[in-house]
């Protein structure tokens, strides 16, 4: 009890990583300083020094310090049921709704027109060949129109990287990482409103990034369900998709065998 009324404004927490990102990242005993006869627990020995050349610039004073909003991140397998989790969660608590892939898709969504992945090119199977009948139908567009349309689909190299991640999940690289991530610590609206990260970090080294980056959230969250529960969820719509790719296939033989026909007339 002596202890805890000598403990600074932030508790157990480091004032700096508050102040700088901030976040309620826990300080460490080897890294505790005195000031004003309170302890205080920094995260690094950097943080440490940096308070004590300007401790004033990190300790309360008129008012209490401010406590970041809630930052969640959901985790789980594909099918656990994350995004609906997430979504009841974030109206509940009035904080953000994150959706991982959705938003890496919506990061180059501009130029490949269309969702990448393994079930976006299912969906996209039949409707992207072009038969050799329509070929004079299809040559409408200019060489400049062609040109420019082909420049406009070049992808970045931080875009590529971010395909190959939705495509073949290969890992992102970290300065691609960066460009995304911290944003949502560190930027309105998410940094005063929280949010519910939903399938972020999905590897060792993706939790690694936010632990060297300094970005804590306040928990973590695994779902965790049997097989059965995730098949008997995603088998019908998978079914149904299957069923409705069928049925376009189906349509689309017999405009063509229409189109066949027109073109003997």
């Amino acid at each position: 009890k002596q202890k805890k009324r000598h403990m600074g404004d932030t508790k157990h927490f480091c004032p700096v990583s508050l102040k700088e990102n901030f976040v309620l990242y826990p300080g460490l005993q080897e890294h505790a300083a005195k000031y004003k006869e309170k302890i205080y627990y920094f995260s690094t020995s950097e943080y440490r020094d940096k308070f004590l050349k300007n401790p004033e610039e990190y300790v309360a004073h008129k008012e209490p310090l401010q406590a970041p909003p809630l930052r969640v991140c959901l985790l789980g397998i594909h099918g656990a049921g994350k995004s609906t989790c997430a979504r009841q969660v974030a109206d509940k608590l009035g904080i953000f709704h994150i959706q991982f892939e959705e938003y890496l898709q919506e990061l180059i969504l501009p130029k490949t027109k269309k969702k990448v992945g393994p079930s976006s090119d299912d969906d996209h199977e039949d409707s992207n060949k072009i038969p050799e009948e329509l070929e004079d139908f299809s040559q409408t567009m200019t060489k400049t129109e062609t040109e420019k349309s082909k420049q406009e689909e070049k992808l970045t190299d931080e875009e590529e990287a971010i395909k190959a991640n939705l495509m073949d999940n290969m890992e992102l690289p970290p300065e691609v990482l960066d460009k995304i991530v911290p944003d949502w610590w560190k930027k309105e609206p998410f940094r005063s409103t929280g949010f519910i990260l939903d399938g972020f970090p999905r590897t060792s080294d993706e939790a690694r990034y936010l632990s060297e980056q300094g970005l804590c959230p306040d928990v973590a969250v695994y779902i965790q369900v049997e097989e059965d529960d995730i098949l008997d969820r995603l088998l019908p719509l998978r079914l149904k998709k299957w069923k409705d790719r069928r049925h376009k296939k189906k349509e689309y033989k017999k405009k063509l065998k229409e189109l066949k026909a027109k073109k003997r007339v």
